[in-house]
């Protein structure tokens, strides 16, 4: 075996033995791909999941689907070890634009990737010097057409399994665990190879070692242009598919060589998109109900039986079958009864809009792009710095459903695993259970709602407008208008469109009181100032009761972001008038809020230092507005001196804040003055 030459099959065998080459199925590949990438615990929507890290690597990766994904992970493990899932296919159905292709495409990616190191690559066999045989005409070598192993191959060297397993014991050393591995993982070779290796075996007497000669390893091309290992197949119109595009048709080339008319050879396999992918690869059926009923039909066979079958031949094939569907195709197909075998042989996977609107920041930066923006005179187009902000809370409150026991802006937050008030994640989690309940499944958590593709085209609206390009900047809250345009041209049923056209009412107050923030933080010349006030009246409530506190109400504390000990003068003026802004009235009112306060404080800031409270928009506000309203006594309010710039000390305020918007704050001057003309309006106030 040493002396084998390279590519010979014995080198090969040598190499699985050594470890060096790997032998396992479709499936078992890819649950190592996934696994040994890692993952990690996390908590989404109040239960504890898995985040596997191989989705979230690369420039442009899956953003959320943590269900959705860990369903894939477990029907991919539990077929790796020989469960009920290695005879179905996996079935993404939503809402288009929610993901599910880009998951798959992502998932092939990796796949291609994976299999490109060494030790992983995947190998087939060639059958060579096939002149020697006689009825071959000038075809001289045969490649397997489904890309079996070469160990496929070698399971089935002899006639019957046990001479086979025999040999590879005694004249290869095989030892029984290795075999046990590779016979877990035994297919009989398909028609065609089985049908040369009769005949190269009947040329050689029976003789091994000299049938050896006709083999040839290589190893399975991995272009993705080419469609070998992962291949897609998008459904198409009921005229021009065929089974022939699945499966393979007989060749007219071929019968032209070959004289024995018995041969299964003269079927081309590679014609159809599943041979191409039988050697351990991932077919992709792309919308899959969307096909007419007799290609269904076929894939009923294919998922079953894993196998290509024309005319009573049969080629086993190694694949792992993942298919995408909309839930309106999915609906149809179902309401036909007849059609229930196939459904039954699918794994569904209820895909989700993602519905953590702080996840949604990654996905809207995907549709605003990478790239920098020109306008149509090739000037560059500057991004609003609420522009994400604004479009994300948009599209992710059409996602949520309406709720008795929720505001839409709690669930909002919780969903994102934040603070909301008084409301725990327990209350989300009993919602999202009684909506697992409905047979309907577009009323389902998060199943509903404005996807990507309605985010891409209302910011592709928002780079063509007028305004946009004389302004030279995407302005945020144009895009609120864009959306609505959207669901009024896109969105067919009545109810989602009256639903999703006040969901859009909600985001503009959320977008309303971000921008009291940032325009205290202008006021204030500094990008963190709303923070600083924040903590500092957390750090107040905290330290009002302390033993250590003197007349002179200095307080000394240790700052859990630097370890350092601070002095922080506590103001019990400035902490009523917060809590009488969020409408505390009496003491035991307050006393329950800084309780809340102080119990959030002792969880979050033990897991996360840099933990600031800003998602509590109920305490933001009311810091924003006890700042806003007590700095400015001398105009009123800085409303008002923004908005009457007839003296000359509010000309100087507009011209620093401005100043501070575009040095600090990443505002361009368009921005910046639409912001402080919108600041100073009524508009969107809750």
């Amino acid at each position: 075996m040493a002396s084998a030459p390279k590519n010979s099959f014995m080198q090969h065998l040598a190499a699985v033995k050594d470890g060096s080459r790997l032998f396992e199925n479709a499936f078992q590949a890819v649950s190592r791909m996934i696994l040994e990438a890692g993952f990690e615990k996390v908590v989404v929507n109040g239960r504890t999941t898995y985040d596997f890290n191989l989705f979230r690597s690369g420039k442009k990766h899956t953003i959320g689907m943590y269900d959705e994904i860990n369903s894939f992970v477990s029907f991919v493990k539990d077929a790796a070890e020989g469960g009920s899932s290695k005879e179905m296919a996996f079935v993404l159905v939503g809402e288009p634009g929610n993901g599910k292709t880009f998951f798959v495409e992502l998932l092939c990616t990796h796949y291609r990737a994976f299999l490109a190191k060494d030790r992983n690559r995947r190998y087939t066999f060639r059958f060579t010097g096939l002149d020697r045989l006689g009825h071959y005409g000038r075809i001289t070598a045969i490649d397997s057409q489904t890309y079996e192993d070469p160990m496929i191959l070698a399971m089935n060297l002899c006639e019957d399994r046990e001479s086979s397993r025999r040999y590879l014991a005694d004249s290869c050393g095989l030892d029984e665990a290795t075999l046990q591995g590779l016979y877990d993982c035994y297919r009989p070779m398909g028609a065609c190879s089985g049908y040369i290796w009769s005949d190269i075996r009947s040329h050689c007497g029976g003789d091994l070692g000299k049938m050896m000669e006709f083999v040839e390893v290589i190893p399975v091309p991995l272009s993705e242009s080419l469609g070998t290992v992962t291949g897609k197949y998008p459904a198409k119109d009921k005229i021009t598919s065929s089974a022939v595009d699945l499966l393979g048709e007989e060749s007219i080339q071929r019968l032209l060589h070959i004289t024995d008319t018995n041969n299964p050879y003269r079927f081309d396999l590679r014609r159809g998109a599943l041979a191409r992918v039988g050697g351990g690869g991932i077919h992709f059926s792309d919308e899959i109900f969307k096909n007419k009923k007799d290609l269904v039909q076929v894939y009923l066979g294919v998922i079953q039986n894993r196998a290509i079958e024309i005319d009573g031949y049969r080629w086993p094939i190694d694949t792992l079958i993942v298919a995408t569907s909309n839930n309106s195709e999915f609906n149809r197909f179902l309401a036909e009864k007849e059609e229930a075998p196939i459904v039954d042989r699918c794994r569904i996977c209820y895909v989700a809009h993602n519905t953590n609107y702080l996840l949604q920041e990654g996905l809207t930066y995907y549709a605003i792009g990478g790239e920098a923006r020109t306008t149509l005179t090739r000037e560059p187009l500057h991004q609003d710095p609420n522009l994400n902000y604004a479009a994300s809370v948009g599209v992710v409150l059409s996602r949520l459903p309406r709720s008795e026991k929720l505001t839409p802006i709690e669930i909002m937050k919780l969903a994102a695993g934040e603070v909301a008030g008084e409301k725990s994640i327990k209350a989300l989690s009993e919602v999202i259970d009684t909506l697992g309940q409905d047979p309907d499944i577009t009323k389902r958590f998060g199943q509903k709602g404005l996807g990507h593709r309605s985010l891409g085209k209302s910011l592709q609206l928002l780079a063509e407008s007028s305004e946009t390009n004389e302004g030279r900047c995407m302005f945020a809250y144009d895009v609120f208008r864009t959306l609505e345009r959207i669901t009024l041209d896109y969105v067919v049923e009545s109810n989602d469109r009256a639903k999703f056209l006040e969901d859009l009412k909600i985001a503009r107050g959320l977008y309303r009181e971000r921008i009291m923030t940032e325009m205290f933080n202008a006021y204030m010349d500094e990008p963190y100032a709303i923070r600083k006030d924040v903590m500092n009246y957390v750090n107040m409530i905290i330290g009002i009761d302390a033993e250590n506190l003197g007349p002179d109400k200095m307080w000394k504390y240790k700052d859990p972001q630097t370890g350092t000990l601070k002095a922080l003068k506590i103001d019990e003026r400035y902490v009523k008038s917060v809590e009488e802004r969020i409408g505390l009235k009496t003491e035991e009112q307050r006393d329950s809020f800084r309780t809340t306060i102080r119990k959030i404080y002792g969880q979050k800031i033990s897991m996360d230092p840099n933990y600031d409270f800003m998602d509590n928009l109920e305490l933001v506000k009311a810091v924003t507005d006890v700042r806003l309203k007590s700095d400015i006594a001398g105009a009123g309010s800085l409303i008002g001196a923004l908005a009457n710039r007839t003296n000359e000390e509010n000309q100087k305020l507009y011209d620093r804040m401005i100043n501070t918007m575009l040095e600090k704050l990443g505002y361009c001057r368009t921005c910046a003055q639409k912001t402080i003309e919108y600041f100073c309006t009524q508009e969107d106030e809750n």
